[in-house]
């Protein structure tokens, strides 16, 4: 066959590829969208929870669709209110009986000091989320025509809703501009290139928006409710991360092979084949990781456990078959101005080199360092805190925050979310009785009650999601679990409970912490063994994939020890959010084992010439540039979740930043190389290099350029 017949079917078949991913996409974007079933609850939590069974029975009470939002009224200087100041808000109840459901409004009440007033207005939350953030802007509008002297601040779960709700307005625009800006610009700064940069950046954007799709269709098809905003954020910067990822191993192999063929089509075919195992390895690695959190108890987990999967599918698919089909189209030229000929010098990296040859000369101590460096980063998490209260969800404090704040200067710190205790109307005095009596409770009266089912309103002392109120949560539970014959019916799908129930917001939220330790227990050594499994499948040996997973690990003790410093010296963050660790496990595992997949694979291809050792040091100079690429790349993209006002994804952010880079700069780097050089041979045992033919060990390999700057 002749060069122009070869390029021109390669010529035919990347047009084909190229229309045939346009209609893939076409065909996604025309998918029915399903409806969005509703959450299983408000926390996600399944009806084993008991906060979940407390929240299916209201639904018996009458109003169950209703929820007290709570207008905070003070002066700015911390004064008592006046008389003027008492009319004023008394004119403004009577206004605010138009917008309550049932058009009436209690009267205000006051703090013993008589600095602060609350007034609850209850909204009708029948209409959905939606419905209730428009009531929760209408009644603050309302309430501005108050006087000045006054400091008004709606809080309590409406006000809360609304204000989550405001923090992802826009934040899909937001996080695609920042992470494709942040991606752009590392790109141009890798490749060196006013033209290269932009095929795999347009690739990796489309395949985004592709993922987002297909997201909108999968998860609400298999019965789990998509909540907006935190699935899709993290969904979106990692298909951006590991897409980029990808596209940077992808494209150094080509120019390398373009080194050595006249051919682009040929280069790309022979680029695949040698990069195809440890993308198909690397991605499979994360969407089984992924893919663990479909375990948890918690249902924004499963969702995002599909979310993510799909996206990593979609980007594996864009590398090994989209963008190879762009990148040939422009040939040789979009490499401009270090446009690869075929014989020319590989510009290796020598900072690679040289870092290598100082490992290989003292791989004992070099591992002995790494692993304590490693040890000292993880000592800082010692001192950990976990869990945050509602009012601390937030970087920036919202109105919701800051209401509940000056409440509780005056009030009990429970009041803007009392507990609701579920019983049989007959035993609701003695539970009661018995709810009155726990310490930590400031207060107990009658709620609403049916024909079936009485509610108790709790309020504490302790503010919601301390460790104070968890504890006055499970010594209340107790309490009225003991109460004779106080069992409500059972919710749907639970079991007959043995006692009154304990539920709402607090207690929801504690239920949640404990569902976040059971995942933990459960997940981690699941994801552990699935990722040892991919190594052993893909090196075909034990000692190196046993190896590799305990550097991970160390890893991410060492980026959580690392973060937590940040966090509480510099940050001045309260606690980590109980949920992060279970995320920055995932991530971190699945994804930074990839940089040593990339590092491991090739060091296997070239050992089959030169040896381990010398193969290892090839490795090393080889993808020096584009694995450190693409890890700076991955840290600065999950860095972007920091631009959301929301601490629980700026913590996740800065965890996997922190780990992703460690296992690039020093895992990987320092650390991988050290054990290997170390071992030798052993380092693939039970498996064995076999030697190509008539290629005598120290041969060196055939010269390859990494990625990107000259090191």
């Amino acid at each position: 066959m002749s060069l122009f017949t070869r390029v021109a079917r390669g010529r035919l078949a990347a047009w084909l590829t190229v229309a045939a991913a346009l209609v893939v996409s076409a065909l996604v974007f025309g998918l029915p969208q399903p409806d969005n079933p509703a959450p299983v609850s408000a926390t996600g939590l399944s009806v084993e929870w008991q906060s979940t069974q407390v929240e299916r029975l209201q639904e018996q009470l009458p109003a169950s669709d209703v929820q007290p939002a709570v207008v905070v009224v003070s002066r700015a200087d911390r004064a008592p209110l006046s008389e003027s100041d008492r009319a004023a808000l008394d004119g403004a109840s009577a206004t605010l009986g138009g917008l309550a459901a049932g058009g009436r409004v209690a009267p205000a009440q006051f703090s013993p000091d008589g600095t602060v007033a609350l007034v609850a207005v209850p909204l009708s939350a029948a209409g959905g989320r939606d419905a209730l953030v428009h009531e929760v802007t209408s009644l603050r509008e309302t309430l501005a025509d108050l006087p000045d002297a006054l400091t008004v601040e709606v809080t309590g779960a409406p006000a809360f809703t609304a204000d989550l709700a405001q923090v992802f307005d826009g934040a899909d625009i937001t996080l695609l501009a920042v992470t494709a800006g942040v991606v752009a610009v590392l790109l141009l700064i890798t490749y060196r290139s006013p033209f290269l940069w932009i095929v795999p950046l347009l690739v990796v954007a489309a395949t985004e928006q592709v993922t987002l799709r297909a997201v909108d269709t999968l998860v609400p098809a298999l019965g789990i409710h998509l909540q907006d905003g935190q699935v899709t954020g993290i969904a979106s910067v990692l298909v951006f991360g590991a897409a980029t990822d990808y596209a940077l191993l992808l494209i150094a192999r080509y120019r390398e092979e373009l080194r050595r063929e006249e051919n682009r089509f040929t280069a790309m075919r022979a680029a695949l084949r040698r990069t195809a195992e440890p993308i198909l390895a690397s991605g499979g690695t994360v969407v089984l990781g992924v893919l663990t959190l479909l375990l948890s108890e918690q249902e924004t987990n499963r969702a995002l456990a599909v979310a993510c999967a799909t996206g990593v599918v979609f980007a594996m698919l864009s590398a090994l078959f989209v963008l190879p089909a762009a990148l040939v189209l422009f040939g040789r030229g979009l490499f401009w101005p270090f446009v690869p000929r075929v014989g020319s010098p590989a510009r290796e990296g020598r900072l690679w080199g040289r870092l290598g040859a100082a490992v290989v000369r003292r791989p004992a101590p070099v591992a002995a360092l790494a692993t304590l460096l490693l040890a000292g980063l993880a000592l800082g998490g010692l001192g950990i805190r976990t869990g945050l209260s509602e009012t601390e969800q937030f970087r920036v404090k919202p109105e919701a925050v800051a209401g509940a704040e000056t409440l509780a200067r005056a009030f009990p710190a429970g009041t803007t979310q009392p507990l609701a205790v579920l019983t049989n109307p007959g035993a609701a005095p003695a539970v009661l009785a018995a709810a009155g009596a726990v310490d930590g409770v400031a207060s107990a009266r009658p709620g609403a009650a049916g024909d079936r089912v009485a509610q108790i309103d709790v309020v504490l002392t302790a503010e919601p999601g301390t460790a104070a109120a968890d504890r006055a949560v499970t010594a209340l539970r107790d309490a009225v679990a003991a109460v004779p014959d106080s069992a409500p019916p059972a919710a749907a799908g639970a079991d007959r409970p043995d006692g009154a129930l304990v539920g709402g917001t607090v207690a929801a939220s504690y239920d949640s912490e404990r569902a976040n330790t059971k995942d933990l227990r459960l997940i981690l050594p699941i994801i552990l063994l699935l990722v040892g499994a991919v190594l052993v499948l893909l090196l075909r040996g034990l000692l190196a994939p046993v190896l590799l997973v305990l550097t991970v690990i160390a890893s991410f003790f060492a980026s959580l020890g690392a973060a937590w410093l940040l966090f509480d010296h510099v940050l001045g963050f309260p606690a980590l959010d109980s949920g992060v660790l279970l995320l920055a496990f995932v991530f971190l595992v699945a994804l930074g084992v990839d940089y040593n997949i990339f590092l491991v694979t090739r060091a296997r291809e070239d050992a089959r010439r030169t040896g381990t050792r010398d193969g290892m040091l090839s490795a090393l100079r080889v993808t020096g540039g584009v694995i450190t690429s693409a890890g700076v790349l991955l840290a600065a993209v999950f860095a972007v979740l920091g631009v959301l006002p929301l601490l629980t994804l700026t913590q996740i952010g800065i965890i996997v930043c922190v780990g992703v880079l460690l296992d690039t700069l020093l895992v990987r780097t320092v650390l991988v190389p050290a054990l290997a050089f170390l071992l030798g041979d052993r380092f693939w045992w039970p498996g064995r290099i076999t030697r190509e033919p008539d290629t005598p060990a120290g041969t060196p390999p055939a010269p390859a350029e990494p990625v990107g700057a000259r090191n």
